[in-house]
């Protein structure tokens, strides 16, 4: 079963009721992220994200944490490109206790300047654990070599610089542009009254006060290009990104099955020639990011700085011989099941369909269709992946980025 109702200041509440659980995850999630910021900015989703959790005006940051616990509850909230998203799960007997709590944090904290000089720190050693995390690096700069310096180009951490500038004014500017209720969507899924669920969000979001929200715009450019640092470690790291189909795109499941024919799995084209064949590597694969916009397919491989060439060259070998052969019917079909079998098993997770339906809800106002989405993905032919193949791979707007104790920047 699954109930929505707009608040009358217009926040929107989506509950999707899961016969047979006894637990419920409850999320808030925000229309914002990295890519709607400016350059003054940059890095203020995440650092926002961070300060929700350090106190309220009932409560302190040990308080919310211990209150949580208390009840047995997870909580979390992670920052994207896009959205921000707040989250709880809970047995069913604590689902409102869990989501008074949630909505608190979220609600009413008031950003202490003692907490946040401390949270500058916290924030700048996770800046530091990316810079020591070669992959994250990696794909942080291929996104910067795809986008440049703005929208789904920025590193969702901003800079060091940028987070000791932070003001609490600055935050609270922020958020009174940002987190508005018609930019905010509650959704609930598990087992959960939805009536009970709609009132726990009137209960609490209701009194939000209304606006009159303004989107931002995002002037999304694919640049393409290269970008390479140097690091004095053991493996070398690059990543090759082509542009893709936005986010409701016809063409995004056909996308979808050929990414799990090309590298998303054990059984892919990338990981049995690179990995299995040729032991170049042994993290290589590839996914596909679809945003409101564009969209990008990546490639990344971890290898042997002595290698990387042969690498490179391995990635560009496979990826020729997909776009001049096409793929087989019986790759096809696997990939068509892969796809299937992940929409099918996230429908068993409580915290995986609060964000499906959730999203769905925050992006195109509307409630997730999984009997939709599996008849796309059955409909799916052969012709469909072979067309796509034919549409992914254009090496004259690759982006590139590589990170390593190397001469130069991988070439592909």
């Amino acid at each position: 079963m699954i109930q929505t109702k707009t608040l009358s200041n217009g926040v929107r509440v989506i509950v999707k009721r899961m016969e047979g659980l006894l637990s419920v995850s409850m999320g808030v999630l925000v229309g914002t992220g990295a890519a709607f910021e400016n350059d003054r900015e940059d890095g203020i989703s995440h650092f926002i994200e961070h300060m929700l959790f350090k106190g309220t005006k009932t409560r302190t940051a040990f308080e919310i944490s211990d209150a949580f616990d208390s009840l047995g509850a997870q909580v979390n909230a992670f920052t994207g490109k896009d959205m921000t998203c707040f989250y709880s799960k809970a047995t069913s007997d604590h689902a409102a206790e869990a989501f008074a709590l949630l909505a608190d944090l979220f609600l009413n904290s008031v950003f202490p300047e003692e907490e946040m000089a401390r949270e500058k720190g916290v924030v700048v050693e996770e800046i530091n654990m990316d810079e020591d995390s070669p992959e994250d690096l990696c794909l942080d700069l291929l996104a910067r070599a795809a986008f440049g310096g703005e929208n789904y180009g920025r590193n969702i951490l901003g800079t060091v610089q940028n987070v000791n500038a932070f003001t609490r004014e600055d935050l609270i500017a922020y958020c009174a542009e940002r987190y508005c209720p018609e930019n905010i969507v509650v959704s609930f899924a598990g087992s959960i009254d939805p009536a009970a669920a709609i009132a726990l969000a009137e209960e609490y979001f209701g009194g939000m006060a209304p606006t009159r929200f303004t989107e931002r715009e995002k002037r999304v450019v694919w640049q393409g290009g290269t970008l390479f640092k140097q690091k004095p470690i053991e493996q070398a790291h690059f990543a090759v990104a082509f542009p893709s189909v936005r986010r409701e795109d016809a063409s995004r499941a056909a996308v979808q099955v050929m990414n799990a024919v090309f590298g998303g799995g054990m059984s892919s084209r990338l990981f049995k020639r690179v990995r299995e064949e040729l032991g170049l590597a042994y993290s290589v694969y590839s996914y596909s990011t679809h945003y409101l916009e564009t969209g990008v397919l990546t490639v990344y491989a971890g290898v042997n700085p002595a290698k990387a060439a042969d690498a490179a060259a391995a990635v560009r070998a496979v990826i020729r011989d997909l776009t001049q052969h096409g793929v087989s019917e019986a790759e096809f079909l696997r990939g068509r099941e892969q796809l299937k079998a992940s929409s099918i098993y996230s429908q068993e997770n409580t915290s995986a369909q609060m964000l499906l339906y959730g999203k769905e809800m925050l992006y195109n106002n509307a409630v997730y269709d999984f009997e939709k989405r599996m008849a796309e993905i059955s409909a799916l032919t052969r012709d469909d992946i072979l067309s796509v193949i034919q549409t992914s791979f254009d090496f004259s707007r690759a982006a590139v980025a590589s990170v390593g104790n190397l001469k130069g920047p991988v070439s592909l």
